[in-house]
């Protein structure tokens, strides 16, 4: 399909900067598979919506400081070079985007520390090894395993999206506000957003109503936050994500669809590890390794019945898997009732809840 299909014009007042406080006072938007109208409501209703034995599966990845600030000094001659950290490759190595990528070859070091002590020697230095394309590279670091996070803590920062970032820095409240109640699988350089809107109470109030909750992990990378440059979606390349599904979650969640209960995904990067881990029968099966999925309009769902998101970008991978999952027009008629509706967009926004269309 034509890349430029899923534009739409969003104010600026429209992006959130900041969350709702507290979390789960943001507004929700209620899309349902029929073609009425939408409904406004609340996310700390959620469980109205929901029935017992319907299980949330949420992405209980955490996000790290991934945003890397440092030079490269060449003929004494030093250039500011900024990276942003997006995949794991080894013990000593990330893949990473840098910014900007041109004044960088391969074998050149660049130096993250600046020497302020602020990790175990004073400074976290690493070689760039490979080269890519659209920036990225492979860095490979001086430190290994739990000492190269302990030094990516000290001086990373956290990656705000682009459209939050220009508008102001990141501050100790995003450490917090940038993190799920549940986090727990250190990984991601972006937050699942969906899952920022949830608080313990919330969570003990689906409990109660008989919702169950499931945990699967996909370490969301920076990837996400990558424009679509192709001018048709056959031509977009998705960067690599890793996930795990383990057995026992894949066998509770069959369980659950045995039973006739929905299988509702927190997030899209819920789904798109959830699609990846099901088979062509509709079973799930436990999963361990990298996903690029790509889900466009006209992709067939087979795990996911229920999807909770936020609002996404203009031309993004996002919105197409939204206009696939609720339908193309049901989508653009959404994003304009939620536009119109002051509803707050993008990572730090509100929240939809969205049934699969039944077509």
């Amino acid at each position: 399909m034509r890349v430029d299909l899923f534009d739409f014009d969003l104010p600026e007042e429209n992006i959130a900067l900041r969350p709702a406080e507290p979390r789960d006072s943001a507004r929700l938007l209620l899309v349902k598979a029929d073609a009425s109208g939408f409904e406004d409501s609340c996310v700390r209703n959620l469980g109205d919506f929901l029935r017992p034995g319907d299980a949330l599966v949420f992405n209980d990845t955490k996000v790290i400081p991934a945003q890397l600030e440092g030079f490269r000094e060449r003929e004494g001659v030093k250039a500011q070079i900024s990276a942003t950290l997006h995949m794991r490759a080894g013990p000593d190595r990330w893949k990473a985007f840098l910014r900007p990528a041109k004044r960088i070859k391969q074998g050149e070091r660049i130096d993250f520390g600046h020497g302020n002590n602020a990790c175990l020697l004073g400074a976290l230095q690493a070689t760039v090894t490979e080269k890519g394309e659209a920036g990225e590279a492979l860095l490979v670091f001086d430190f290994s395993g739990a000492d190269l996070d302990q030094a990516i803590a000290a001086v990373g920062h956290i990656p705000l999206p682009p459209y939050i970032a220009s508008k102001r820095a990141d501050d100790s409240r995003d450490r917090e506000d940038y993190q799920t109640v549940y986090a727990r699988e250190e990984g991601a350089v972006a937050a699942p957003t969906a899952g920022l809107h949830f608080t313990p109470g919330l969570l003990d109030d689906l409990k109660k109503r008989g919702i169950e909750e499931h945990f699967v992990t996909l370490h969301v990378g920076a990837g996400t936050f990558l424009p679509v440059k192709a001018e048709d979606t056959a031509n977009h390349k998705m960067h690599a994500e890793i996930g795990t599904v383990d057995q026992r979650t894949a066998e509770a969640l069959n369980a659950v669809k045995a039973r006739g209960g929905r299988i509702v995904s927190v997030g899209t990067t819920s789904l798109r590890l959830l699609e990846s881990a099901t088979d062509a029968n509709g079973v799930i099966q436990p999963w361990s390794g990298p996903t690029d999925i790509f889900i466009t309009p006209g992709y067939k769902f087979r795990a996911v019945d229920m999807l909770m998101t936020n609002f996404h970008l203009p031309r993004s991978t996002l919105f197409m898997l939204v206009s696939a999952f609720s339908g193309f027009e049901r989508m653009h008629a959404a994003y304009e009732y939620a536009i119109k509706n002051h509803y707050r967009f993008y990572s730090y926004g509100d929240a939809s809840l969205l049934w699969r269309s039944a077509s």
